[in-house]
């Protein structure tokens, strides 16, 4: 098996910089004999070469003479000193920063580092800008930058646990490229994960226990010269009881005994692990204390991520931070934290530092979901796919950055590969355009001929995922794009697990796309079927409606499409272990297995064939007739009345905000798209007993209210609000009326819909904004359907 994502040879369609430097016969200088992380940064520039050239460049530690080309890779102050002019006129590398110069009548290249970090991440600018192929290695001429990055910590979490969705399979091997790539794209500090979390202890994918695993992890990054941070959460039962405490400090002392390298560890304040404030910063003394013990100078930061928070519990976690304990490095700020970053910033002491631990992995039910989705790909490619958001990443990252000294990303594996780059690359400096960084990802990983048709072709995933689907014809013109790359790709290419990642995306998106018109308009002749229910009987309306529901299921569209996803998918289960499906590639439900949901219905087929089975069963054509008008008439208010259906874009029309998506992608201050039935379910149901208008929520977060707001109502009418109650989350929700109580708090999740009058008051105008809030603690409002039904 090759090493994970080694980027293959370029065998055919080599593009070339205008103007570049040949360093095919280049000698690579070093006067380093003794530094380990310069050293490695050599050894870096030369094996990714070889790899992709068959050409192995030698090093030497003497000045060649004459005209043999050169690589000089060291710190600046140990370039030889003709060249200390040409590079000043660069300006200033600061900490961990580098120059990089290609000069063509020297017929050489200087990467020369302010320190020996900077000397790696020069290394790596230089192998993102080359043009290799095979027996050929070519700079661009033109080839003058210095380079400092903006933050302290850039990295990500590569956690070796079953319930990620490819780190699980990963070898020693691979985990090693993967870091090196890492590091290429400027990244830091990678976060490992202890062999006890929420999660179960082992995996079939799994080749080495999970603690020796974790040692090699930090063994690899220490060679890099990379930080290595825990994430640790606290699982113990009660850290108020000695038995515990001392069964949850014999196990740290395993883990911190046995890893050579630890600089940061990570408690979660939640997710899982909660605890009173109190009690957890007692704990984490003793823990400080044993960690000090194997690693002195590592420090210990922590985090208020809590599903369910008071406000009591987090003054209590913000009084703890602000006694600047000796011990504690800073705060970390991620997913299911209250109060936004800016508030949260006012709560902490301005001199503990804060580092970002954003969600870049998941695309709904997140910290950062895609803004609107189609419910189709939010059914299909789900929670957990392959998922380039590019610039989404950036306007994310731009937006909160300032906030912080850096940010580690939450991740669950390969999924959120070039969101992994975009997000290291903006670490390093937020004014890079993402093109420039998806250039150099295709140019490096894939091979320089696929450079700017690669680039372009992540870019066109993302807008494939905005809007409606059904209406998105971008989807083929994306799809024939990537066949185009396909089709002209060496072989080499073929394989290479990052091409196949854009590869079964469009081919998946494609086929959802062609699947959501073919059952759309099943479903609609089904309809039209039990339209003329009156004129040829119920009992034959309905056999021909559901004849035609269970015919449209018989269709298999596109079925070479479909193929070729499994086949991509099993391709990448062999290269890097991305388990897209749970039984063949022992994934874990949920966790990045969404070619097990690649037919799930996209309409609503199922839940009618189960509602005209229980209609064919009333003993009178009249109650019949009844039951299927009200099948055909579900989103119909009636006279003068108004329908939403909050899957649906031109229902956002009525939901007010104060802020922009730009502003709040997490959604902690405006609305933001829910997923989920959320209703209690004895029978294990799905489709065939709720409507899939029941599956997507306008919903806003924990104390945030939920405001819709319907005009043009006749202010001397009489209305009746009916809305359906579903979502993820069973949250006890209260209604008013431009501040008239239309319904006291109810607990949702019991039953979906209800109808309460509309007040006479709030009608007064002709315009009537609907307010939705949660109790105290809970995680907030969710609302699937509004009719106002005019009396």
């Amino acid at each position: 098996m090759k090493k994970l994502f080694v980027s293959y040879l370029m065998l055919t369609g080599m593009h070339v910089y205008a103007q570049t430097l040949d360093l095919t016969t280049a000698k690579i200088f070093c006067p380093e004999k003794g530094n380990g992380v310069v050293m490695k940064a050599v050894a870096v520039l030369q094996e990714e070469i070889e790899k992709r050239s068959d050409v192995r460049l030698p090093v030497t530690n003497k000045w060649p003479g004459g005209q043999q080309s050169v690589i000089f890779v060291g710190r600046e102050n140990d370039l030889p000193a003709e060249w200390r002019d040409a590079l000043a006129q660069l300006g200033v590398a600061g900490s961990e920063g580098y120059k990089v110069l290609a000069d063509v009548s020297r017929k050489a290249v200087v990467i020369a580092g302010h320190d020996e970090r900077g000397v790696l991440y020069g290394v790596g600018k230089l192998l993102r800008k080359m043009e290799i192929g095979a027996g050929r290695v070519l700079a661009p001429s033109d080839l003058r930058v210095a380079s400092t990055p903006a933050y302290k910590i850039r990295g990500h979490q590569l956690g070796y646990r079953p319930k990620t969705n490819s780190y699980d399979a990963f070898t020693v091997e691979m985990f090693d490229q993967y870091i090196r790539d890492l590091a290429i794209f400027g990244a830091n500090s990678i976060e490992i994960l202890p062999p006890r979390t929420d999660d179960k202890a082992t995996s079939v994918n799994m080749k080495l226990p999970a603690l020796q695993m974790m040692r090699e992890q930090s063994r690899i990054a220490d060679s890099y010269g990379m930080d290595v941070w825990i994430w640790y959460p606290n699982m113990g039962k009660n850290y108020e009881d000695s038995a515990t405490v001392a069964a949850e400090l014999a196990e740290r002392r395993e883990v911190f005994r046995t890893l050579p390298r630890i600089d940061q560890v990570f408690v979660p304040g939640g997710d899982p692990g909660h605890l009173d404030p109190d009690v957890m910063f007692r704990w984490l003394a003793r823990e400080a204390e044993l960690l000090h013990e194997y690693h002195p100078h590592a420090r210990i930061w922590v985090s208020p991520q809590d599903t369910r928070p008071t406000q009591a519990w987090l003054d209590k976690f913000c009084n703890q931070v602000n006694k600047g304990y000796p011990w504690l490095g800073g705060v970390v700020y991620g997913p299911w934290i209250k109060p936004t970053i800016a508030a949260f910033r006012k709560m902490i002491r301005p001199e503990i530092p804060m580092r970002n631990y954003p969600d870049i992995t998941h695309s709904i039910e997140c910290q950062y979901p895609i803004p609107k989705w189609d419910l189709a790909y939010a059914l299909t490619l789900g929670r957990e796919c392959i998922n380039p958001r590019p610039v989404d990443e950036k306007k994310i990252h731009n937006a909160f950055a300032g906030y912080f000294q850096g940010s580690i990303s939450y991740s669950e594996g390969t999924n959120d590969d070039v969101n992994k780059i975009i997000w290291s690359d903006q670490d390093w400096d937020p004014r890079t355009p993402v093109i420039e960084t998806l250039r150099d990802y295709a140019r490096y990983f894939i091979g320089s001929g696929y450079t700017e048709q690669v680039a372009q072709g992540m870019m066109a995933l993302e807008r494939d995922l905005r809007g409606p689907l059904l209406a998105n014809e971008g989807v083929m013109t994306t799809l024939r794009q990537w066949q185009a790359i396909e089709q002209k790709a060496s072989a080499a290419a073929l394989a290479n697990p990052r091409l196949q990642m854009g590869l079964i995306r469009a081919y998946y998106d494609a086929y959802i796309y062609r699947r959501l018109i073919h059952e759309t308009e099943q479903e609609q002749l089904a309809r039209d079927a039990l339209m003329n229910a009156r004129r040829m009987g119920s009992r034959s309306a309905i056999g021909l409606a559901r004849e035609t529901l269970a015919k449209g299921r018989q269709v298999t569209v596109m079925p070479e499409w479909r193929s070729r996803c499994f086949a991509l998918a099993d391709s990448l289960y062999r290269s890097i272990g991305a388990q897209l499906t749970v039984e063949k590639h022992h994934g874990e439900p949920g966790r990045g297995n969404f070619m097990d949901y690649i037919d799930i219905p996209l309409n609503d087929a199922a839940w009618l064939q189960g509602s005209l089975s229980a209609i064919e069963k009333l003993p009178d054509e009249e109650g019949r007739l009844k039951a299927i008008d009200s099948i055909l008439n579900w989103k119909n208010p009636g006279p003068g009345g108004f329908y939403d259906n909050f899957g649906a874009t031109g229902s956002w029309d009525r939901v007010r905000s104060d802020m922009s998506w730009e502003e709040d992608p997490g959604g902690l201050q405006s609305p933001r798209v829910g997923y989920g039935w959320g209703l209690s379910d004895p029978a294990g149901g799905f489709q065939d007993q709720y409507p899939l208008s029941w599956m997507t929520q306008v919903a806003t977060l924990h104390d945030e209210p939920l405001r819709i707001v319907y005009d043009n109502l006749d202010p001397h009418g009489s209305y009746t609000i009916r809305v359906s109650y579903t979502g993820r989350f069973k949250s006890t929700m209260k209604l008013t009326a431009d501040g008239i109580l239309v319904h006291d708090f109810i607990k949702t999740g019991v039953q979906p819909l209800y109808e309460f009058p509309v007040p006479a008051e709030a009608l007064s105008d002709g315009v009537v904004e609907f307010t939705w809030v949660c109790e105290k603690g809970e995680i907030g409002p969710e609302v699937s359907e509004v009719w106002i039904i005019k009396k």
